[in-house]
C-alpha cells in the first residue's frame, strides 16, 4: 500500500516525536507543554486552522483537501495526557518526570495522528475537511466532554469521529474492532469508614476500622457473584486502602477506600450502586462503625456505530489485512463514548505486539506499530472523501 510505505520512510522522524512526549509526560488538564508541541507541529505542516487552548489544554487542527465541495468533515481525535505512574522501562527516553509516565501509549496515539497530519497536508487527495482533534484528560478527567462542550462537533461541523487505541496482546500493526458496545462504562467510588480508634493492644475499648472496612472489602465481591446475572458482564473493585496511621499498634479512627464499578448496561449500573450503599452502610453498621459512600460516574459505555465500524474494519483490513470482527468487549473505560453519542463513528484498535499490559511501570509503545496506525487515518480519510 503506498500510504504505507510513504509512513514507514517517516517512522523515524515520527518515531522521534513520539519518543520526546515520551520522556516529558504530562498529567490531565496539564498538558502545555505537548499541546504546544502539537501546535508546533500542525503548524510547520502547514494546516489551515489551529485552535490551542480548546477543551482547556486541547489543540485542533484542520486540513481542507484539495477540494471541499463535499461540504464533508471527518473528525480523528487522539489523547495527550499520562498517568501518575512512576516508569520502570530504563528506556534512554523514558520519563523524566518523577511520577508520571505514558503508560497508556497516548504518546505513540498522539504521534501517530500527527504523522497523519503531515501526510495529509502534504498530499490533500480527499474533498472535504479533516478535524484533529488532540484531546486532554481522557485518563478521568472528561477531556472528550470538555471538547464537546466548547463547541468541537458543531464548530467545524464534524459528522464522523473516529479514534484509535494501542492494545499489548494483539499482533503489531493488525487492527480490532466490533460493532456495538466495546468498552465498559467506568464509575467510581469512595468509601469512608468512621470508628474509635486506639491502643492496637486493648481492641475491645474502641471500634477497629480496619477490621470493618476490610469486611466491607470481600462484601463488596459478594455483588459480582450473587447480585449480577452471570450473563452480565460486571466489575467490582477495591484499589486503594488508607489509614492517617503509620505505625504498628494505633487503631485508625477512620479508612478511606476507593475503587471502579465497570458495567455495559444502566440497569445493572443502578443495581451495583444500590447493592454497594446496602452492602457498606449494613456491614460498618454491624460492628458498631458508620460509613459513607461516594459515587462518581465516569463516560457512558463506549458504544460503536454499525456502519461506521464497517468502514473502519474495511480500511484497516486494506492497511494491515487483518481486521478482527470478534473481539470481546473490554471493560475498560474510554471518553471517546462521550464522543459517540454525538455523532456517528467508531473506535478500533491497534495491536502493540508481546508488551507489558497498559497502566503497567514496565509498559512501552511500540513504534513500529507507527506505519500502520498513520495509514489508517490517512487511508479513512481518502476513502470517506474521495476526490471526484
Amino acid at each position: 500500500m503506498p500510504v504505507f510505505n510513504r509512513f514507514a520512510e517517516m517512522l523515524p522522524e515520527i518515531s522521534a516525536w513520539r519518543r520526546d512526549i515520551h520522556a516529558n509526560p504530562e498529567l490531565r488538564f496539564e498538558e502545555h507543554r505537548t499541546a504546544e508541541f502539537v501546535a508546533s507541529k500542525l503548524k510547520q505542516f502547514g494546516c489551515d486552522e489551529i485552535v490551542t487552548g480548546f477543551g482547556e489544554t486541547g489543540v485542533v487542527g484542520v486540513i481542507n483537501g484539495k477540494s471541499v465541495g463535499s461540504g464533508k468533515t471527518i473528525g480523528f481525535r487522539a489523547d495527550m495526557d499520562a498517568l501518575p505512574i512512576q516508569e520502570a522501562t530504563n528506556l534512554p527516553h523514558a520519563s523524566t518526570v518523577p511520577g508520571k509516565m505514558h503508560a497508556c501509549g497516548h504518546d505513540g496515539h498522539t504521534s501517530m495522528l500527527l504523522g497523519a497530519a503531515k501526510y495529509l497536508a502534504e498530499t490533500r487527495n480527499f474533498d472535504g475537511r479533516v478535524a484533529l482533534a488532540f484531546q486532554p484528560a481522557e485518563e478521568g478527567g472528561g477531556g472528550a466532554r470538555a471538547m464537546i462542550d466548547a463547541g468541537l462537533m458543531d464548530r467545524w461541523g464534524i459528522e464522523e469521529i473516529y479514534g484509535m487505541h494501542n492494545m499489548p496482546g494483539i499482533p503489531i500493526g493488525d487492527f480490532a474492532v466490533r460493532t456495538g458496545p466495546q468498552m465498559a462504562s467506568p464509575d467510581k467510588f469512595e468509601i469512608l469508614v468512621r470508628g474509635t480508634g486506639g491502643h492496637g493492644a486493648m481492641p475491645h475499648k474502641g471500634v477497629d476500622t480496619t477490621l470493618v472496612a476490610s469486611q466491607i472489602v470481600v462484601a463488596l465481591q459478594s455483588i459480582a457473584s450473587r447480585n449480577i446475572n452471570p450473563m452480565e458482564n460486571v466489575v467490582v473493585s477495591v484499589c486503594g486502602f488508607r489509614t492517617e496511621t503509620d505505625t504498628y499498634n494505633v487503631i485508625p479512627d477512620t479508612v478511606h477506600m476507593r475503587g471502579t464499578v465497570r458495567t455495559f448496561e444502566p440497569e445493572v449500573q443502578h443495581l451495583v450502586r444500590t447493592r454497594i450503599d446496602a452492602l457498606v452502610t449494613a456491614t460498618a453498621a454491624g460492628y458498631g462503625a458508620v460509613a459513607e459512600v461516594t459515587h462518581v460516574s465516569g463516560p457512558p459505555t463506549l458504544v460503536n456505530h454499525e456502519r461506521e465500524a464497517d468502514l473502519a474494519a474495511e480500511v484497516a483490513l486494506a492497511v494491515s489485512g487483518v481486521a478482527q470482527r470478534d473481539l470481546e468487549p473490554t471493560m475498560g473505560g474510554e471518553d471517546f463514548s462521550e464522543m459517540l453519542l454525538e455523532r456517528p463513528g467508531a473506535y478500533l484498535f491497534i495491536g502493540n505486539g508481546d508488551s507489558a499490559d497498559l497502566h503497567n511501570p514496565s509498559y512501552e509503545f511500540n513504534d513500529e506499530v507507527i506505519p500502520a496506525g498513520c495509514s489508517w487515518f490517512a487511508a479513512m480519510a481518502e476513502r470517506r472523501m474521495p476526490l471526484i
